[in-house]
């Protein structure tokens, strides 16, 4: 039985490049050894570490596995349906009641900043399985809150567990599919964060219906978040099985070959100005589309309720529908179209004509209901492609190497577009309704704000500039550097 397990595990090993070393495959335990840290990733026999991809394997399978992972997390988008039945069996207003998805946002940034370079270290296995144990465990926990009318359970178990697996569900499969789809970065990524935006299409009108069917009282809820918590750990199960990285010292048909280029390590992207530059071009362009996402359906209503046509609540209702479709359709295609383009044009295309779209809802907005449609859905579309473009333009900064860590630490501007943008329009709304004014006097001034930050962002993404080779991993030869890459490099590199 020892030989055997020598034999297996020398063979697979070495071969494959799993095996830490001869000596360890040459012992009786390496069996057991290699089956946790998946030594015998080639044949995905690996429980936790990302098996590599055997010969034949087709890179389009790693696309539905991020998709299962972020359709699965961009429920985080509907959570608004349950907030007039939290509020109603709980008591709440309507601050407390959005207190989760807050949270929830808060730690997605937080746990993608502090947990990216763990992702790269550990790989896309272990990243999804984290986020599937935290998101799911975050919907059981709001079960237990609900069934005993323990609200603070729920912000706990939604807003920060949940929102730990929101975080490392989004940035679990970005440096994967980078590696995958090198001649086509922007439309792999856009197929995966497409699925963020997108499934909140899929969770509201479910969550509204498991609401009608259980009951919308506490125990309804805690019913309908345990429906949740186990169907998504089933859903997001088929990413963690599905995915697979590329060899890229021997890819097989279809993968990339060994990285090239300029290839930065996450510590020492944080130093270059690139970085920062693009974190304000990202701030800027997700504060402008989340202002018009939050105050979307009374923005609409206030803009054309003195007009000859004023929208009712079902239009509104339909004009949010329609700004999520955008929002999704503007990852997939904006992103794809980047790769076309290049990635500083269609940050220009997303700030420059950005802030024309609000340039004309400001003065003519109100003069007509397609026009604020359609300048809207613009907005918003380009709200969704800056989320989906932006690994890839760090990926072409920066390289694939610790992209997935770079990518994490990136996403704190999303944490800050969060508070930022909804804070802006609604303040300023506050004060002119407190002025006396109404309609679209509301929001003239706001509107104004995110032209000039739009404007700011456009001038960041023109000084980004290709990162200085100081700040490229050094070679093997320069000790230090060598010791500090190899601390960060992923196992399954």
């Amino acid at each position: 039985m020892t030989g055997t397990a020598e034999s297996l595990s020398t063979k697979y090993c070495l071969q494959y490049g799993g095996g830490p070393s001869k000596a360890l495959c040459s012992t009786s335990g390496c069996l057991l050894n290699c089956l946790l840290k998946g030594h015998f990733a080639p044949y995905g026999w690996g429980l936790m570490s990302p098996p590599v991809a055997p010969p034949g394997w087709s890179r389009w399978l790693v696309p539905p596995a991020a998709l299962s992972v972020h359709l699965s997390i961009g429920q985080a988008y509907a959570w608004s349906v349950f907030k007039p039945p939290l509020e109603s069996a709980l008591g709440l207003s309507g601050t407390q009641s959005a207190l989760p998805f807050q949270l929830g946002i808060v730690m997605l940034g937080l746990s993608a900043a502090f947990g990216g370079t763990l992702v790269e270290r550990r790989g896309p296995r272990w990243a999804m399985t984290v986020a599937l144990v935290c998101f799911s465990s975050g919907f059981l926990l709001s079960a237990l809150g609900a069934a005993t009318e323990q609200y603070w359970l729920i912000v706990f178990g939604y807003g920060f567990v949940g929102g730990v697996g929101l975080g490392i569900g989004y940035i679990s499969p970005v440096s994967t599919l980078i590696k995958w789809f090198p001649d086509r970065p922007g439309m792999a990524t856009g197929i995966a964060i497409m699925g963020f935006g997108g499934g909140a299409l899929i969770a509201s009108p479910w969550s509204a219906r498991m609401l009608d069917s259980f009951g919308s009282d506490s125990t309804g809820i805690a019913l309908a978040f345990l429906v949740h918590g186990l169907t998504y750990a089933v859903f997001m199960l088929l990413g963690v099985v599905l995915v697979r990285v590329p060899r890229t010292d021997r890819p097989v048909p279809g993968a990339p070959a060994a990285a090239g280029g300029p290839q930065v390590s996450a510590r020492s992207a944080v130093r270059t100005p690139q970085f920062w530059l693009l974190w304000i071009v990202l701030t800027m362009n997700v504060t402008a589309g989340i202002g018009i996402l939050e105050k979307a359906a009374p923005m609409i209503t206030d803009f054309f309720a003195d007009t000859s046509t004023p929208v009712s609540a079902t239009a509104a209702a339909g004009f949010v529908a329609l700004l999520s479709a955008a929002n999704m359709a503007g990852r997939i295609g904006w992103s794809t179209t980047s790769d076309l383009i290049g990635r500083k044009n269609i940050y220009r295309v997303y700030l420059g004509v950005g802030a024309l779209m609000y340039a004309l809802i400001a003065l003519l907005g109100d003069s007509s209901t397609p026009l604020f449609v359609l300048c809207a859905l613009v907005i918003l579309s380009f709200y969704g492609g800056g989320f989906a473009t932006v690994p890839a333009y760090l990926k072409d900064l920066f390289g694939t190497y610790q992209v997935g860590a770079i990518h994490g630490r990136l996403l704190t501007a999303w944490s800050t577009a969060g508070v930022l943008g909804p804070l802006i329009v609604n303040w300023v709304a506050d004060r002119q309704e407190e002025a006396g004014r109404h309609g679209p006097s509301l929001y003239g001034t706001s509107l104004m704000i995110m032209i000039g930050l739009l404007v700011v962002g456009f001038v960041a993404n023109e000084l980004v500039r290709p990162v200085h080779p100081r700040h490229h991993v050094q070679s093997p030869e320069t000790p230090k550097e060598a010791a500090d890459d190899r601390r960060e490099q992923p196992e399954s590199a």
